[in-house]
């Protein structure tokens, strides 16, 4: 097939910009409806600002009916769409589409009830994960999941991308956490997955939609369920003077029937990174340390610290520090939390990895991205959630380096092979977007593929919400292993790619 022309690229640009804003004109208020480049540059990228792509234009909707509106004049005109919640994802799963439209739900921020007796909360998309707990605190409740960025990523996006964060150990992910989702499939009809009762009627497409990335719905208000507020939380911070043996620790402590309420992992670049940031006490001579916290009732807190500490020990912990009050319990935290923008000072770009492995196989993964890291001459460090087995490698490079991006990338491909091959998966809560389409070739056969196409198309027929996302195509996982035959760079034949 013949590649179009620049010149027929940009005429053809032209031509469906003047069609969506034409279309959209009538249907949105002149203040909702973007399309001047200097308006859409904010929206080229998300969290994964290696790749960048500006959208036709940007729908700004402020209510349900304008949402459905939209849908239905891009369905009409075969036009794709990409819904935008805060473009905190590291994925790319929010990129635009170069002749789509990009539909932001930032005004569908409003808090619509909350219910202390049910211990509910509805809320609109655009609602950031603090913002509910902050609203539920007044009754002693609060929403569990927690991202590092809860701070500014909104519930429509959490259920996007089935989001965890530092206590999803003990509380779950957004799926375990969320009761109904209300929102428009493509053609503009209102759907609704869940129920607020105890079950809902026919199949359980609740689990369908949260974490399917925008591809089957649009998310316009989510029912989620609230927990009691623990009376006390305490954390250990231990350090580790061997990165096997603080991956072993994880595993003992999970083994003595221990379900801490946080349970994480930074290695030595990674504390460095964070401790000069925001001098949260760490120790900066542990080639790692973990972080185990505790909550529920002063005596529960008491027992199971008691027992964590001992378990730590006969792993190996060189050292263990328990916070004496609230305030150094979130000291101990704000480094973790703050891992991201912390790697953000030490390098112009970073790249971050978000695989599920094993438990047992923590120092296995540790030892082998450190080999990799000579392999690709690129710094990574590393920080997870450690309970579950969710990677987070941060790699370390410069964007504006072509070849370091590319070296990034096969990094990143190489951590996430491993990954598989160890028995774990290419993602755990920021989803594939179109970082890990390649990745998905390893994971998943051409049928397990065609399967997952199915589940699309019976939402989205045209393939018109969120394309090119999440799902690789045959013809992309042909060509992603040829690649790799020439560059003898197969690791694992055994693993499907064709």
């Amino acid at each position: 097939m013949n590649t179009p022309s620049p010149e027929f690229a940009s005429h053809e640009r032209a031509r469906r910009l003047t069609e969506v804003v034409q279309a959209l004109q009538t249907v949105l208020p002149a203040h909702a409806l973007l399309w001047h480049n200097e308006d859409t540059v904010p929206y080229e990228c998300d969290g994964l600002t290696a790749y960048r792509q500006r959208p036709l234009a940007v729908a700004l909707p402020e209510t349900e009916a304008q949402v459905a509106a939209v849908l239905k004049a891009c369905h009409e005109r075969d036009i794709p769409v990409v819904a935008r919640g805060a473009g905190t994802g590291l994925s790319g799963g929010a990129m635009p589409h170069a002749l789509g439209v990009t539909l932001s739900l930032a005004k569908f921020n409003q808090i619509v009830r909350i219910d202390p007796a049910a211990r509910t909360a509805v809320v609109q998309a655009g609602v950031r994960n603090l913002a509910i707990s902050e609203a539920a605190a007044v009754h002693g409740l609060y929403y569990a999941p927690d991202p590092s960025s809860q701070i500014a990523c909104t519930i429509g996006g959490n259920v996007a991308e089935n989001s965890g964060g530092v206590h999803c150990l003990k509380y779950g992910l957004t799926l375990h956490n969320v009761l109904q989702v209300k929102g428009f499939t493509m053609d503009g009809q209102a759907v609704t997955f869940g129920s607020t009762a105890l079950d809902a009627p026919g199949l359980d497409l609740l689990a369908v939609v949260v974490g399917s990335e925008g591809m089957l719905a649009v998310v316009t208000e989510v029912t989620v369920k609230l927990v009691p507020k623990p009376q006390l939380a305490r954390c250990i911070m231990a350090s580790f003077d061997d990165m096997r043996k603080a991956g072993d620790a994880v595993a003992s402590v999970i083994a003595a029937g221990i379900i801490p309420a946080g349970l994480e992992m930074m290695d030595k670049p990674m504390t460095a990174a964070v401790e000069d940031f925001v001098k949260a006490g760490y120790d900066l001579s542990a080639e790692a340390i973990l972080l185990c916290e505790s909550d529920g009732t002063p005596e529960e807190v008491e027992e199971e610290i008691g027992r964590m500490s001992a378990v730590l020990r006969n792993a190996g912990a060189t050292a263990i520090a328990v916070s004496r009050d609230e305030a150094e319990r979130l000291r101990f935290w704000s480094g973790r939390k703050n891992a991201f923008p912390a790697s953000g000072r030490i390098s112009p770009d970073y790249m971050c990895m978000d695989s599920t492995i094993p438990r047992k196989r923590l120092a296995d993964i540790l030892l082998a991205i450190a080999e990799m890291e000579k392999k690709y001459q690129l710094r990574c460090a590393n920080v997870f959630h450690a309970g579950d087995g969710n990677l987070h490698p941060l790699i370390l490079f410069d964007a504006n380096d072509p070849d370091q991006l590319r070296r990034c990338e096969l990094f990143g491909a190489d951590i996430l092979e491993t990954s598989v091959a160890m028995g774990g998966t290419v993602t755990g809560e920021h989803g594939v977007g179109i970082e890990k389409l390649n990745s998905m070739c390893v994971q998943f056969s051409a049928e397990e593929n065609a399967l997952m196409f199915g589940v699309k198309r019976a939402f989205d027929p045209r393939e018109l919400l969120n394309p090119g996302k999440v799902i690789p195509t045959l013809n992309r996982c042909a060509e992603y292993g040829k690649m790799l035959v020439r560059g003898g760079q197969i690791k694992h034949p055994d693993l499907p790619r064709f």
